[in-house]
C-alpha cells in the first residue's frame, strides 16, 4: 500500500505531528510518527489570533509561514526516521491550524491556517489540503472529520464502540456494529485540554497540567460545576462542533463569583470534562439505541492525563475501557493518521465526510492537491 503523511496541529496549539501511514482498500497501517513542539512565539502569536476579534495581516503571514516551515520540518525527520526519500511519499495531507471555526449563521467559516503550496515547495511532495470547506459548502459543520477514519480503523462486526478524541477539545465517535443498520454518528461535547491549558498556564506558569497533578489537588466545586454544565452547547443534539472561539477563558469567569480557589477551579474543569464527555456518550447511546457490549476507546494528549481518565472511569463504569495500542495505533498519533488517510481518500475520488456526523447534505470528496 502506498505511503502517506498526515499532518495535524491540533487545539492545544503544543506542536505538530506527523504520522508516516500505509493507506489503501484495507485497514490503515501506522509505520511511524513524531511529533515537533510548538516554538513559544509562534504559539503566543497563534494564541492570540484564536482570540482575537481584530487580526493583523502581518501576523496572521507570519504564523502561516512558520507554521508551514515546522510542518516542512516535522516531514523532513519523519523521512530521514525511515531511511525515506521525497519520492516515497504519495502525498501529504495537511490540516493547518484550526484560528476560528463558526459553521453557523449568514455566512458560516472555518478558517485553518495552512499554505499546501508552500508546504509542497518545502517538502517536494504533493499535498491535499482545505479538508474542511467542501463539507461546509454542502452545508455541514465541518466537522468532526475523524469518525469517517475512526470506523476504518475500529468498526466491529459485534460489538459497539466509542471513539473518544481528548484534545484541547473532546469529540466522540460512535460505531454501531457493521451488521447493524444504523448510521455513524458523532460530535464535539466541549472542552477537553483547552481549558484546562489555559487556566494552568495562568496560575503555575507551565504549558499544562502533568497527569493532571493539579488539578488533583483540588476539590470540585459542584455549583459551579452546575452553572458551566447548564451552558446550552452542551444539551444541543447533533451535528454540533466547537472551539477556542466558544470555551475560553473568559466564558470561564462568567460563571465563577472570583472567590474560587485555583487548583478547586482546575479540578472542577477537569471534572466539567468528564461529565460533558459522559453526557455526549449517554446521548448518543440513547439516540442509536445501542445495547450490547460497549467499549470506549480514548486517544488524543488527554489520554496522558491520569487524573481525567479517571474521572471518566468514574462516570462510566458500564464502559470497557480498551487502548488504541490493541488496534496497532498509538493514542498519540490518532489524529495525524486521520489526515493522512484523508489524502489517499482525495486522490481516490472517495468522499471523506459523514452526512450523518456534520450535517452536510451528502458525502463530499474532501481536500484540494497541490502538485509537486
Amino acid at each position: 500500500m502506498p505511503l502517506f503523511v498526515g499532518l495535524m496541529s491540533g487545539t492545544s496549539l503544543d506542536g505538530i505531528d506527523a504520522a508516516l501511514v500505509r493507506c489503501g482498500e484495507g485497514r490503515p497501517e501506522l509505520v511511524d510518527a513524531l511529533g515537533i513542539d510548538m516554538p513559544d512565539s509562534l504559539r503566543q502569536v497563534l494564541l492570540m489570533l484564536c482570540q482575537s476579534r481584530q487580526a493583523s495581516f502581518a501576523d496572521l503571514a507570519y504564523a502561516e509561514h512558520a507554521l508551514c516551515e515546522l510542518q516542512a520540518e516535522a516531514v523532513a525527520r519523519l523521512l530521514a526516521a525511515n531511511g525515506l526519500n521525497t519520492g516515497a511519499i504519495t502525498a501529504i495531507g495537511s490540516h493547518g491550524q484550526t484560528i476560528e471555526h463558526a459553521p453557523h449563521g449568514i455566512s458560516p467559516y472555518t478558517w485553518q491556517l495552512d499554505n499546501p503550496s508552500l508546504l509542497a515547495e518545502l517538502t517536494g511532495c504533493p499535498v491535499v489540503g482545505d479538508f474542511r470547506r467542501r463539507d461546509l459548502a454542502a452545508g455541514g459543520q465541518a466537522a468532526p472529520l475523524a469518525p469517517a477514519f475512526h470506523a476504518a480503523l475500529f468498526r466491529d462486526t459485534r460489538e459497539w464502540r466509542v471513539v473518544l478524541n481528548l484534545g484541547g477539545f473532546a469529540n466522540l465517535t460512535l460505531l454501531p456494529p457493521t451488521g447493524i443498520d444504523k448510521p455513524i454518528i458523532g460530535f464535539d461535547t466541549g472542552p477537553a485540554n483547552a481549558l484546562l491549558d489555559a487556566w494552568y498556564a495562568r496560575h503555575q506558569g507551565g504549558h499544562f497540567d502533568a497527569d493532571g497533578q493539579w488539578a488533583a489537588t483540588g476539590e470540585v466545586n459542584q455549583p459551579l460545576l452546575e452553572r458551566l454544565l447548564d451552558d446550552r452547547f452542551f444539551h444541543q443534539p447533533p451535528p454540533k462542533s466547537t472551539g477556542r472561539e466558544y470555551f475560553h477563558l473568559d466564558w470561564l469567569a462568567e460563571h465563577a463569583n472570583g472567590s474560587e480557589a485555583p487548583q478547586d477551579i482546575q479540578a472542577t474543569l477537569a471534572e466539567l470534562t468528564a461529565a460533558s464527555v459522559a453526557l455526549g456518550i449517554e446521548q448518543a447511546l440513547a439516540q442509536q439505541g445501542a445495547k450490547g457490549s460497549l467499549s470506549l476507546i480514548p486517544c488524543g494528549g488527554g489520554t496522558r492525563n491520569d487524573d481525567l481518565l479517571a474521572r471518566l472511569q468514574r462516570r462510566l463504569p458500564a464502559l470497557a475501557l480498551a487502548r488504541c495500542e490493541d488496534f496497532g495505533w498509538s493514542a498519540d498519533w490518532l489524529e495525524a493518521g486521520a489526515f493522512a488517510w484523508l489524502a489517499w481518500c482525495r486522490l481516490e475520488g472517495l468522499p471523506g465526510n459523514l452526512p450523518s456526523v456534520t450535517g452536510a447534505a451528502g458525502a463530499r470528496v474532501l481536500g484540494g492537491l497541490y502538485s509537486a
